[in-house]
């Protein structure tokens, strides 16, 4: 096909340049084009390195999944995933099968929850979901069809802290994977290789893309064969990722380390505060000596904790309307990990799929709240919670 000058309909080659630029640049093309058949078969069969369907691959994907790999010391090159969801779905719809059952922790994230008890039952998989802190009850559960266990570092939203080292050991013992999401606290915090898990996943949608821009996930295995099945099992699932996304995620990463630090510091101090207002009924911070799995942190992190808050004020749906009606210049959203303080209510976001009794099994009332603390100053930041709580109270 030619155009009216008469040119063939294919893209000009780049002008040559003696530099190169300094920002990664946006591939957004959905093909890639080879020169001959067999220079495809190998770029498919890995003699050739290159991009074929942006669905199988793209080069701003291969770039942040690099950055990820070098944080958390992967074995082998992770997979860039749509969504942090796609993360876990690719792990457990691609690497189990009809007959066998998963453990998972009793405090994951709601659509972790959701997918263990509704949609792996519904394809003839089983699941048990269990306090990740207590490795005699995840011992009872195993049975000889198990084939993996799911759990978070620090779990979303009570924050409370599974026994990673005893959990690997259970792992090896059994023959069982141990799966570890490290949204939360990130390998700034904690590096699950190092401690015995065999894939690692992340939600990159929150601190480490870190400006609520992005929608990207991640998933990396320690065993060879593995990680295949995950890459393979993503790009025939269509679990592939936006260019864009991957791109801006790239851009949040350079400044990551700072980030978190900030929100880490700013989320030990807003906790104390909130601990000694009139109304709040529980402060839970990993970072706070009178969180209930300490112990378990003390040895987990080293003096690492995450910047999220929970906490619970007195009170039902009606203080919660008017104490996020009164936190003035902070977003109520079922997010975190922006550059901005988030508040998310539990009850009508992620566990709303919960029965309340369900809920208040987990610790999770009406008026328990996540905060996901961002950048602001610190005093601020304490004014706009005092403030709100007042208001919470005074209904």
């Amino acid at each position: 096909m030619k155009n009216e000058k008469g040119s063939l309909m294919r893209p000009d080659a780049l002008p040559a340049s003696a530099s190169r630029p300094v920002v990664t640049p946006l591939s957004p093309s959905v093909v890639y084009a080879s020169d001959t058949p067999d220079m495809l078969d190998q770029q498919y069969e890995g003699g050739l390195q290159g991009y074929t369907y942006s669905r199988e691959g793209h080069p701003n994907a291969d770039v942040v999944a690099g950055r990820l790999d070098r944080m958390e010391g992967a074995p082998h090159p992770g997979v860039m995933t749509s969504s942090g969801m796609a993360a876990v779905s690719a792990v457990l719809l691609g690497l189990t099968s009809t007959g066998d059952h998963v453990i998972g922790g009793n405090q994951l994230y709601g659509r972790s929850l959701r997918m263990m008890s509704e949609d792996l039952p519904r394809l003839g998989v089983s699941t048990s979901m269990v306090d990740p802190g207590d490795i005699g009850a995840m011992r009872a559960a195993i049975r000889p069809e198990t084939r993996m266990i799911l759990v978070e570092v620090v779990s979303n939203p009570t924050l409370r802290v599974a026994d990673i080292r005893a959990l690997a050991a259970l792992a090896r013992e059994t023959g069982v994977l141990l799966v570890v999401d490290n949204t939360f606290t990130t390998p700034r915090a904690f590096r699950p290789f190092e401690h015995g898990a065999d894939v690692v996943l992340h939600s990159v949608t929150k601190l480490l893309a870190g400006h609520s821009d992005v929608m990207l996930g991640y998933v990396t295995a320690r065993d060879e064969a593995l990680n295949d099945r995950l890459r393979v099992f993503t790009v025939t699932a269509g679990m592939s990722p936006s260019p864009f996304d991957c791109w801006l995620a790239e851009r949040g990463m350079l400044s990551f380390e700072l980030r978190y630090d900030r929100a880490e510091a700013t989320a030990a101090i807003l906790a104390d505060h909130l601990s000694g207002l009139k109304g709040v009924t529980r402060v839970l911070y990993p970072g706070r000596a009178d969180h209930p799995d300490r112990a378990l942190l003390d040895d987990l992190m080293q003096g690492r904790f995450c910047n999220m808050v929970s906490f619970e004020i007195d009170g039902g749906r009606a203080q919660a309307n008017a104490f996020t009606r009164a936190a003035d210049g902070l977003s109520f959203a079922p997010t975190l990990g922006d550059v901005g303080t988030t508040i998310s209510h539990p009850a009508s976001s992620s566990h709303r799929a919960l029965t309340s009794a369900a809920r208040h099994a987990l610790g999770m009332s009406e008026g328990f709240f996540r905060i996901s603390v961002g950048l602001e100053d610190p005093e601020a930041l304490c004014g706009v919670f005092t403030g709100a709580v007042a208001a919470a109270m005074a209904v």
